[in-house]
């Protein structure tokens, strides 16, 4: 590859790069583009994937469905783990909060971000939530395979 190959080489990516319609491939032969994030939040706040690779690894995709930007003030992200539980992360100027089961974990403490990560890692193995659906007579519970009705209940004589 000669110097003006290598120069209209890195034209043609300069171009590709700042041109907002086209992804950049890394892995093309020739083309080079950059795949969108699953998240596109985590775009946009780069300490945030950090926070979440600690508390989960770096193929916190797997674990994760979804991160909704909740409010801007305190800066504050509802993460929705695949199971179908959730848990709240807020940015503060010192540090991070996690909050989980409603339980407030100083993630700048590596003991309190190692207690989250214990929290999370026991949700994570509760599993899928079970559907429960409210009827007209008290009720019924579903719990993925059969239905199930709450037997009635007869008051105690006094």
């Amino acid at each position: 590859m000669t110097k003006n190959e290598l120069k209209e080489k890195i034209k043609g990516l300069v171009k590709q790069v700042y041109s907002k319609d086209a992804p950049v491939n890394l892995d093309a032969s020739g083309e080079i583009t950059l795949d969108t994030e699953t998240f596109p939040v985590l775009g946009k706040f780069p300490e945030l994937k950090t926070i979440i690779v600690n508390l989960f690894t770096k193929q916190y995709e797997l674990f994760i469905s979804d991160i909704q930007w909740v409010a801007p003030r305190p800066t504050t992200f509802r993460i929705l783990m695949a199971n179908g539980e959730s848990f709240f992360l807020h940015y503060t100027p010192r540090s991070w909060v996690a909050t989980i089961e409603g339980k407030k974990y100083y993630l700048a403490s590596i003991g309190e971000e190692e207690q989250a990560v214990q929290t999370l890692a026991r949700i994570l193995s509760y599993g899928q939530k079970a559907e429960t659906t409210a009827g007209a007579e008290g009720g019924t519970e579903k719990t993925g395979e059969e239905e199930v009705t709450p037997a009635e209940e007869t008051p105690a004589e006094a």
